[in-house]
């Protein structure tokens, strides 16, 4: 049982109920506004412990991951990572698992329009927060709600983080009661440059607390929180200050300057400076790659920000396992399945499966070949044939081939947690989403493009999964987070990082005027650009 936290009291006494609507957001307090805000703890429980509720989800689109048709989704099977095919009567969903993958999701997506509405609804309710916050901060000066402040900025940050990098050209609301009709569309790099120095400012009031401890900062934004999101966005500079993006060139990130502390460093020195940050606040490589992973993985030493799982007090769902498994896979666990999402070709080969170095990490992220269950005994269909999972198989439609239910290498990340609920889904497994191995490869790849050695940084991570040195190179980077982050939702930002997303691959041709980068970005929702004339569609669409 994991120890009871401010998490907990939050999810189950405050719960703010939205309308899942761009902008229209109405929570309804079950307590009248004198109780919510009469102490300090009482004004954190309603102004800034009621945003968490929106981090994890157990619905479509809702949540940064665990969920289906969003945030994770559009980051995970849009990439030559991973694809849901098409197998006879499962998952076609009218094309548009299909869609995703070949990158023709067009511009009155649901999943794509949802996944807005839930950034943008966070976002409002952060809003109403800070302006909560700002006015009982006048009357009750005695309160020191500058750490509170400081959180829900760096909450809001988060979204609008997310917000830029699936859609780039996106509405900065600052307040909870804009008008719709007075949304203005911001440049990417205009937003960009909010996100930075809102997380910078909220630094010094946010705690140095582990976020991924239980606790009373168990699931929170803390400091460290703040360090990763600040390396991130450094690594990713150029593409979210590149306002043109399918006509000009990207700006150079050693040109790029940002003022960390009392320093000024290029885009590159700040992911470094940012990187080192967590080490010094005692993040580290844990022992095994599968600790951080497995079914009570809140005391890793190297996970920084998790969703908390707990299949007895939370509602927060983890489906990416449950869709994977085929259904007599699940069933032998005693649990549930969909028989869908796989590997596709370009990860097999990036992993060297089916050769004499096959990376170690392959076999901790996948379930390929003959199929056991957890008392090590085969796994059998309906038929009484062996089930076997043909990794070299899989391809978008399946339909009607000999392969078609059993095509694919399955995720295998987080253990099975036999106790599990709901088919599987409530489990006791946090969902990683920010990890340390992660900093230490932007620290690497950050070195390499500043012209420096980052040998040093990708090795640490290669040792710790027992596979041998390589050359810090942006192709070897670039595979190495494939390798040690499979599964974890980053592939999509890597790729258009590195200038790669939008290039032919197996079951994927690139589409006409593609390589302009236009796909590098999700277009505008059709429904929000009804609202708003103000706003234009992103180029390309």
């Amino acid at each position: 049982m994991k120890k009871f936290s401010l998490f907990l009291y939050i999810s189950s006494l405050f719960l703010l109920m939205g309308c899942s609507k761009f902008l229209e957001e109405h929570p309804r307090d079950q307590i009248s506004e004198e109780e919510a805000f009469d102490t300090p703890a009482n004004i954190y429980l309603n102004t800034v412990a009621t945003l968490y509720n929106y981090i994890g989800g157990n619905s479509d689109s809702q949540g940064l991951q665990g969920t289906y048709r969003g945030v994770y989704d559009l980051n995970t099977f849009t990439t030559d990572e991973a694809m849901l095919p098409t197998r006879g009567g499962d998952w076609y969903d009218g094309g548009f698992w299909q869609g995703l993958f070949l990158h023709r999701w067009g511009t009155n997506n649901y999943a794509i329009q949802a996944t807005w509405e839930y950034l943008y609804k966070v976002i409002v309710l952060s809003n109403k927060s800070l302006e909560i916050l700002q006015t009982l901060q006048k009357q009750h000066p005695e309160y020191e709600l500058s750490p509170y402040l400081a959180e829900v900025r760096a909450i809001r940050a988060l979204y609008y983080y997310y917000l830029v990098d699936l859609f780039g050209r996106v509405p900065l609301v600052l307040s909870s009661s804009t008008p719709m009709q007075d949304v203005k569309q911001s440049e990417r790099s205009e937003v960009f440059r909010f996100i930075v120095d809102e997380l910078q400012a909220a630094l010094p009031d946010l705690s140095l607390e582990r976020s991924n401890y239980p606790g009373d900062y168990y699931g929170r934004v803390t400091r460290p929180v703040a360090f990763f999101l600040l390396a991130k966005l450094a690594l990713n500079c150029e593409v979210y200050l590149h306002d043109r993006w399918t006509t000009t060139a990207r700006p150079d990130g050693k040109s790029i300057y940002f003022q960390v502390g009392d320093r000024s460093l290029n885009a590159w020195q700040t992911t470094m400076a940012y990187c080192d940050s967590l080490a010094v606040c005692g993040y580290r490589l844990s022992p095994a790659y599968t600790d951080n992973f497995k079914v009570y993985n809140e005391g890793s030493e190297e996970n920084i920000f998790t969703i908390p799982m707990d299949k007895n007090l939370y509602t927060n769902q983890m489906q990416n396992l449950f869709r994977s498994r085929h259904y007599n896979h699940a069933k032998a666990y005693g649990l549930g399945g969909e028989n869908g999402s796989s590997a596709t070709i370009e990860a097999l080969q990036t992993f060297g499966y089916g050769t004499d170095s096959v990376d170690t990490r392959f076999d901790a992220c996948y379930f390929a070949g003959v199929v056991l269950d957890l008392n090590g005994d085969t796994v059998r269909l309906d038929n009484g044939t062996v089930l076997e999972y043909l990794p070299w198989d899989i391809q978008l439609d399946l339909s009607g081939l000999a392969a078609e239910k059993t095509a694919g290498a399955r995720m295998k990340k987080y253990e099975v947690d036999s106790q599990g609920t709901k088919d599987g889904k409530l489990s006791d497994n946090d969902i990683v989403l920010f990890r340390y191995a992660d900093a230490l490869l932007m620290k690497s790849e950050a070195k390499v493009r500043n012209g420096e050695n980052g040998d040093s940084e990708l090795n640490e991570v290669r040792r710790r999964a027992g596979m041998p040195e390589r050359k810090a190179t942006l192709e070897n980077i670039l595979a190495e987070r494939q390798l040690e982050l499979a599964w974890e939702g980053w592939r999509r930002q890597d790729l258009v990082r590195f200038g790669r997303f939008t290039r032919t691959y197996s079951s994927r041709p690139q589409l006409p005027q593609e390589e302009n980068g236009y796909t590098t970005v999700f277009p505008i929702p059709d429904n929000v650009l009804t609202l708003n004339k103000q706003l234009t569609q992103n180029p390309g669409y």
